[in-house]
């Protein structure tokens, strides 16, 4: 996939790639903009820490599939009409 305004591979990055089993890695999102939903769409796993619940999105590769650009913004939008 060509690097756009929709995709972007920062293959030099030294924690290229972050997660496993993607093909071509989208790197747009590398701090998800999604992390704030309780409900967003990933698979993120809630665990305690220091007497407070964490969001923890180790294995979730949602934002960093380009087929998911689309939700991701349409996510951001939703929000933002709030």
């Amino acid at each position: 996939m060509d690097n756009s305004d929709r995709f972007f591979a920062n293959r030099d990055c030294r924690f290229y790639p972050c997660h496993e089993g993607i093909e071509e890695m989208n790197c747009l999102f590398c701090y998800c903009p999604l992390y704030h939903l309780e409900n967003c769409p990933g698979n993120p796993v809630f665990r305690e820490k220091d007497g407070r619940m964490i969001k923890v999105c180790i294995n979730c590769t949602f934002p960093h599939r380009a087929e998911n650009y689309d939700a991701v913004i349409k996510r951001l939008k939703v929000r933002d009409e709030k």
